[in-house]
């Protein structure tokens, strides 16, 4: 387990190696959002919109990730260019709109 659906989040991950699933608990029941590997990022979201995570991750094989901070990341952020960040957060926005939509919440 890498991090937990509603856990607050201060890291992004960016996999080396190896896969991680992104999955929702619905109805009791394990349902997979997505699966990413070598070279993905995941987590970022919430450091993006300030929301708890939207879902967990747990890693399906060994796995190697670099651990990027929320100082870093935030650093990055308010280093690019204001309507790209907005576009972002309006993306971050639709993609929590539409996953609690389609997970019956």
């Amino acid at each position: 387990m890498i991090f937990t659906e509603g856990s607050e989040g201060s890291r992004a991950y960016v996999i080396e190696t190896g896969r991680v699933a992104i999955w929702r608990e619905v109805d009791g029941k394990r349902r997979t959002l997505g699966v990413v590997a070598e070279g993905s990022i995941f987590g970022e979201m919430a450091l993006i919109d300030n929301q708890p995570r939207m879902a967990s991750a747990s890693a399906l094989t060994d796995t190697t990730c670099v651990v990027i901070g929320e100082d870093v990341f935030k650093n990055k952020l308010e280093a690019a260019d204001p309507f790209l960040v907005g576009l972002l957060r309006i993306f971050m926005r639709n993609i929590r709109s539409l996953t609690d939509k389609t997970s019956g919440q």
